[in-house]
């Protein structure tokens, strides 16, 4: 499988590939944000602040503002925690909390 996905990725433009995890991710963080939810057995209707057709945007949304996503996780009892890091590891620079809320 990995050596199928190398060899499509040999084909393809860098930037191409960027893109394409980019919005992979995105749809990762979507799938999380709804497993979070769903393993503390709590349902769309009982997220308080919200309705169940808002939650069920949010948990399908690919692009939250961040003040979403920590109202969102702060109802069900979680945080949010943002780091900046280089993605060039020949920068030489530590990751950095930026947020933790």
């Amino acid at each position: 499988m990995r050596d199928a996905i190398k060899m499509m990725e040999s084909k393809i433009s860098p930037e191409s590939i960027k893109k394409v995890h980019e919005q992979a991710e995105r749809e990762i963080l979507s799938i999380r944000l709804a497993q979070l939810r769903e393993e503390q057995n709590i349902k769309q209707t009982d997220i308080i602040n919200f309705t169940q057709s808002s939650v069920s945007k949010i948990e399908r949304r690919k692009d939250l503002k961040i003040s979403t996503l920590i109202d969102y996780l702060g109802s069900i009892g979680m945080g949010v925690e943002i780091k900046a890091y280089a993605k060039n590891p020949s920068l030489n620079v530590k990751e950095k909390l930026l947020m933790r809320v």
